[in-house]
């Protein structure tokens, strides 16, 4: 995004969503004349008018406070940190379903693919990291695919690459998001690892596992994702809790035996 203006936010929005100023007007039960006259600063849109046609743009509810500060308003959405006390219930519920999930990994991440909390089993997937990838902020994304993280161990690096760009691709398309568009940016500069023991492609029926070279053994394991429903608080909003399941009984026989220290995640 490149507009300064509430009018230009609204036309690279509805643009970013592939709407005429017809199709948008429609929507939000207005004339396009109206529209059009917001888009170019001649009429002042109201606060309610924003909400409205936000709502219809599907904008993320960080970038919709934008759009109200830019125009004069203050934020319509509140955001708070996950330990503050208005996300308390929320808080203890991620904790519950992470735990829940062992011996299986599983973590939450922010908006920008950092760590904000993990079960004990995600360890497993962090063996022989560097350690600088696990200062705060861990951003999950470099721990995956940079050379001293997990991508000399990942035994299908290439197409494990190929589907964490293509969601983080999709996530900068959804929110235009500049710091996401800068992590793409990082992480396709990333070199390959020297060494990788690649597996034989394989035609995958299911889903893109993620196939770990462990002291164990080789790690299959799916991934699945959960986010809240309807959320009204910005962090909430953002928040993507990420299970791992054993594609096979030989992953799930080494996570369910897997002696692992316990370490605090988060």
């Amino acid at each position: 995004m490149t507009q300064t203006t509430v009018g230009g936010l609204i036309r690279d929005w509805r643009q970013r969503r592939r709407y005429s100023q017809l199709d948008l007007a429609c929507l939000a039960n207005i004339s396009a004349r109206h529209l059009s006259f917001m888009e170019t600063g001649r009429a002042q849109p109201s606060r309610q008018m924003l909400l409205l046609l936000a709502e219809h743009l599907d904008i993320p509810l960080r970038q919709r406070n934008e759009m109200l500060l830019c125009a004069g308003y203050a934020p319509h959405y509140a955001e708070h940190a996950l330990n503050d006390a208005p996300l308390h219930e929320a808080h203890s519920a991620i904790t519950a379903l992470l735990t829940a999930h062992e011996p299986f990994p599983a973590m939450a991440v922010d908006g920008h693919w950092n760590l904000v909390h993990a079960n004990r089993s995600l360890s497993l997937l962090l063996a022989d990291v560097a350690p600088e990838l696990l200062e705060a902020p861990v951003n999950v994304l470099r721990l995956g695919l940079h050379p001293q993280g997990l991508a000399a161990r990942i035994l299908n690096f290439s197409e494990w690459r190929a589907h964490l760009l293509q969601r983080l691709q999709r996530q900068y398309e959804q929110t235009a998001d500049p710091w996401l568009l800068a992590l793409y940016d990082e992480l396709v500069a990333y070199p390959t690892p020297d060494g990788i023991p690649h597996l034989p492609r394989v035609n995958h029926t299911i889903a893109v596992p993620l196939q770990l070279d462990t002291n164990e053994g080789v790690l299959s394991l799916l991934s699945a994702t959960m986010t809240f429903g309807t959320p009204l608080e910005v962090a909430l909003s953002e928040l993507v809790l990420e299970i791992f399941l054993p594609a096979n009984a030989g992953s799930a026989a080494i996570l369910r035996n897997l002696d692992m220290p316990v370490e605090q995640m988060a």
